[in-house]
C-alpha cells in the first residue's frame, strides 16, 4: 500500500501509526511536513515551504484562514509534482487544523481522505470564556466563529474524520459527528508503567528523589494558564506549608502553546514567581524545563501526587501517560478530564480554580497512601484497557484505515 501523511510538525499525532505502517513489507509511507529534526526509519519525509506569510492587511478574523489556504496551496502543488512522478496513495491522512488537507482531494479525487479533527472552537462551553482572569473582548465571539472556517472547509473536503476523545467529538456540529471516529493516538503502556525502584537526580542541587519521598509533580508542554499553571503556583505556598518534607517537580517550557502570550515579553513562570515566589521554599521547588522522554517517565514514576489542571480544551498525552505510570492523579473537574478521571475511582478531582481544595487533595493523597494505592491501580487499569497503543488504539486506527481503503463505511 501507498500511504500519504500530512502534518506540519512531523510526525505529530501520527508517530505510532507511521512507524507501524512503514515496518510492514511492501508499504510505502510518504510524509509531508515543515522542516524539523525528527526522522523515522522507513518514512519518506518531504518538506514543503509556504510561499508567503499571511498579509498584514488581512482582517484579523480570517488571518488564520489565509495562512491555512497558503499551507494548503503549498501541499497541493507538492502533491501535483508527486502525481506527475507517478505516486498515487491508497489513502491520504492528515491534520486538518492548519489547512494542509484542504486540497488533497483536488489532486487525487478518488483516494479516500482521513482528516484529524482536533478542536472545533466554541465561544461558550469550552476554553474561551472559562477563566475570569482572561476576560473576553468585543471581538472574541466573531473571531472564534471565524476560526472554524478551516474546520468547516476541512469537514467538506474529507471523506472521514478522526478525533481523540468523546468530548472533542461533541464540540463538532451534530451533522458532522456521524463521519468522525473517536480514536485516541494511544499510550505505550509497556514503556510507561509503574516502577517502585525509579529515582531521579537533580544534579544542580545534589538531590536524589524516589518513590519513597514526598514528590508532587506537574507537567505541561509549556507553563501557561491553559494548563492551570497559575492556579498550581498559587496553591504551592499552602501545599509546601502543609508538607514540609515535600519536593515539587515542574516539567515544561516557557513558550506558549495555547492562548495569548504573557504581557510585556515576560514568561508565565516569571509572572507567577513574581506573585508567589517569596512565599515558596525554592530549595524544594524544582523547575526542570523540557526534559528527555526517559526523564519525564522517571518523574511520573517517583510521583506521590500528580497535578493535572486544564481549561476545557484538548486533553494532554501526559495526563494519560501519568495514569499509565500509576500516578495518583489530582485533576481539574473540567470536561476533558472528567471523561477519563472518575473521582475516588481512578483519581481525585478538584475545582480548577480552588487552590485550597487542591492543597487539601494533596494532603489526602499523602495522609492515606493505602487508600490511594487502589486509585493508582485503577488509573493504570484505565490506561491499559482504554488507551493502550498495541491492544486498543492502534488496531482500531488500522481498522478505520482499512475500511476507508476498501470503500466500507466505518463506525463513528
Amino acid at each position: 500500500m501507498n500511504y500519504l501523511f500530512v502534518h506540519q510538525s512531523f510526525p505529530g499525532q501520527y508517530q505510532h501509526i507511521v512507524k507501524h505502517l512503514a515496518a510492514q513489507p511492501g508499504n510505502r509511507v510518504v510524509f509531508l511536513s515543515h522542516e524539523n529534526q525528527n526522522r523515522l526509519d522507513g518514512v519518506e519525509r518531504i518538506d514543503y515551504l509556504p510561499y508567503r506569510a499571511p498579509h498584514p492587511s488581512t482582517h484579523h478574523y480570517v488571518r488564520e484562514a489565509e495562512q491555512a489556504v497558503i499551507f494548503g496551496q503549498s501541499v497541493y502543488e507538492l502533491c501535483l509534482r508527486l502525481k506527475r512522478d507517478g505516486f498515487r496513495p491508497d489513502i491520504m491522512i492528515g491534520h486538518n487544523g492548519w489547512g494542509e488537507t484542504l486540497f488533497l482531494k483536488d489532486v487525487w479525487p478518488d483516494v479516500p481522505l482521513l482528516a484529524y479533527f482536533e478542536f472545533f472552537y466554541r465561544f461558550q462551553g469550552a476554553d474561551v470564556t472559562f477563566d475570569p482572569a482572561s476576560p473576553v473582548t468585543l471581538n472574541d465571539a466573531p473571531r472564534v466563529r471565524a476560526k472554524n472556517l478551516v474546520n468547516l472547509l476541512g469537514l467538506d473536503a474529507a471523506d472521514w474524520g478522526q478525533t481523540p476523545t468523546r468530548w472533542q467529538w461533541s464540540l463538532y456540529p451534530e451533522v458532522a459527528r456521524p463521519r468522525i471516529s473517536v480514536i485516541h493516538e494511544g499510550i505505550d503502556t509497556t514503556a510507561v508503567r509503574p516502577d517502585p525502584q525509579a529515582w531521579i537526580r537533580l544534579d544542580d542541587k545534589n538531590i536524589v528523589l524516589s518513590a519513597r519521598d514526598e514528590v508532587i509533580t506537574y507537567v505541561a508542554r509549556n507553563l501557561e494558564p491553559y494548563r492551570g499553571f497559575h492556579i498550581f503556583m498559587r496553591a504551592l505556598p499552602e501545599i509546601l506549608r502543609r508538607r514540609p518534607k515535600a519536593h515539587v517537580l515542574i516539567v515544561g517550557g516557557d513558550e506558549v502553546s495555547y492562548g495569548p502570550a504573557a504581557p510585556d515579553g515576560r514568561t508565565f513562570r516569571q509572572i507567577m514567581l513574581g506573585e508567589v515566589g517569596r512565599s515558596l521554599d525554592m530549595s524544594r521547588v524544582h523547575f526542570l524545563g523540557r526534559v528527555p522522554y526517559s526523564i519525564f517517565v522517571s518523574v511520573l514514576q517517583v510521583s506521590s501526587a500528580h497535578v493535572y489542571l486544564t481549561y476545557p480544551f484538548v486533553l494532554s498525552w501526559s495526563f494519560l501517560e501519568a495514569m499509565a505510570a500509576g500516578c495518583l492523579l489530582i485533576g481539574s473537574a473540567t470536561a476533558p478530564v472528567q471523561e477519563v478521571l472518575k473521582d475516588r475511582e481512578n483519581g481525585l478531582l478538584v475545582d480548577f480554580f480552588d487552590t485550597a481544595a487542591l492543597a487539601g487533595r494533596i494532603d489526602e493523597a499523602f495522609d492515606h497512601p493505602d487508600r490511594m494505592q487502589a486509585l493508582r491501580d485503577q488509573a493504570r487499569r484505565t490506561a491499559v484497557e482504554t488507551y493502550d497503543l498495541a491492544t486498543v488504539t492502534l488496531p482500531r486506527h488500522l481498522a478505520l484505515i482499512d475500511d476507508l481503503i476498501a470503500g466500507r463505511t466505518p463506525q463513528p
